[in-house]
């Protein structure tokens, strides 16, 4: 993995909030899309320039693609993973997106997931 290409990737915010929701587990393209509040072009591209790095893997179920942290996970990527456990409490954004993840599963498990539709098939 080139080093400079990682650090590009990680300079973008929207990029380091997707790792951080993806390291307590994975996602699918709809919750992102609801926790970030964002559009499903924008957030396939994320996705998309992310995997084509090798950070992260997805599984298709059924209509639905699941993100994941690539396993095994790059030691640059996981440096900053460790990064953003540590620091990510401090920033408001960080924290605001883990409780929404919490927010948008509870509601998945109980069936009640608006945003999860056709859109995940990208």
């Amino acid at each position: 993995m080139d080093v400079v290409r990682v650090y590009k990737c990680l300079c973008d915010v929207q990029r380091l909030r997707i790792l951080n929701l993806l390291r307590e587990g994975p996602l699918c393209v709809c919750h992102l899309m609801e926790i970030l509040e964002a559009d499903q072009v924008k957030m396939s591209k994320q996705l998309q320039y992310m995997k084509k790095l090798g950070m992260l893997e997805v599984e298709r179920v059924a209509q639905w693609r699941i993100y994941r942290i690539a396993t095994p996970t790059n030691p640059l990527v996981e440096e900053n993973l460790r990064c953003l456990q540590d620091c990510g409490p401090e920033d408001l954004r960080f924290a605001e997106d883990l409780r929404k993840r919490k927010e948008v599963l509870a509601r998945s498990d109980e069936g009640v997931v608006s945003a999860c539709c056709a859109s995940c098939s990208e």
